[in-house]
């Protein structure tokens, strides 16, 4: 196959100062992009704020022969996001993709956890990434085939403790793109989402020994989990070419795979249902033989 490449196209990446959205930043300006880095610098917790993140990456891109433009911003703001999205109409005339990537964490068990806390993952995972979409889903409206690539986790399948508040944030964002990819259908926009798996500052052996109550010495990363082993899936689903919209990939240590929400064919009741009915034909109910993947494609 071809390279994909993104000759001419503007890009925005938000938190591509650092870890993922930093390989994501740098593989796309390398195939052509004119890149956004918009970051606001903050700790992983979602404290303090820097712009050495943002200008760091763009610089490198730069270096590089490419394309880039840093923005110290805030996406967990409105002015912050709609920032981002001037910053690229004023740098390269328009927005054609938007990778949203920005994100923090600070897990525990719930008991552990305060509302300011589950509200600090929300604002930087969901509403940030509503905030840059709506800001610039009337320049996506008008770009030819345009698309988001969205940041998820799989978190969201409910399998990591101590992670209520950021899987819960994540797992807006799964439906936001869900959602969002059927409106996109209508401006001929692709929505998608990334599960990115890679060492970084939030997956770091520090993080993982709490997260799962064990050493720091038991999780040894090698090097296929380099955060720019998931990158590639975001190029791919950024790219004009891809057909998929509303779908999740799972990418990285050198795995990609497809994460998906499934119905099961389930019981037929007749006049009407009861909990016992429930309760003595759990096996059926429950069993994933035959379920229907849920997307877009279901409406058709």
């Amino acid at each position: 196959m071809h390279e994909l490449r993104f000759d001419g196209k503007s890009v925005i990446v938000t938190g591509g100062g650092r870890g993922f959205g930093r390989q994501h930043a740098l593989l796309l300006a390398s195939r052509g992009a004119r890149v956004v880095v918009a970051d606001f610098g903050v700790n992983m917790d979602g404290t303090g704020s820097s712009s050495e993140p943002a200008e760091q990456v763009a610089n490198e891109i730069e270096v590089a022969g490419g394309e880039a433009v840093a923005c110290f911003a805030n996406v967990a703001q409105e002015a912050g996001a709609a920032e981002v999205v001037q910053t690229a109409v004023k740098a390269f005339g328009g927005v054609d993709i938007v990778v949203n990537n920005a994100g923090i964490w600070e897990g525990n068990w719930i008991d552990q956890l305060s509302n300011e806390q589950f509200r600090r993952m929300l604002d930087y995972h969901y509403l940030g990434t509503v905030y840059v979409t709506t800001a610039a889903w009337p320049l996506l409206k008008s770009a030819p085939k345009a698309a988001i690539v969205n940041t998820t986790s799989e978190a969201v399948i409910g399998h990591i403790p101590k992670n209520p508040d950021y899987a819960g944030a994540k797992g807006a964002v799964l439906s936001f793109t869900k959602s969002l990819a059927l409106n996109g259908r209508l401006f001929d926009i692709r929505v998608n989402a990334i599960a990115p798996r890679g060492s970084t500052r939030m997956s770091s052996p520090q993080v993982l020994a709490h997260t799962f109550d064990r050493k720091e010495e038991d999780y040894n990363l090698d090097e296929s989990l380099r955060p720019e082993n998931a990158s590639p899936a975001v190029a791919f689903l950024a790219h004009e070419s891809c057909p998929l919209n509303g779908e999740v990939i799972v990418c990285g240590g050198l795995v990609a795979m497809r994460l998906a929400i499934i119905e099961t064919k389930g019981v037929t009741f007749h006049e009407k249902i009861t909990p016992e009915d429930l309760a003595d034909n759990l096996d059926s109910l429950m069993d994933p033989t035959d379920a229907q993947v849920m997307g877009v494609d279901v409406w058709d």
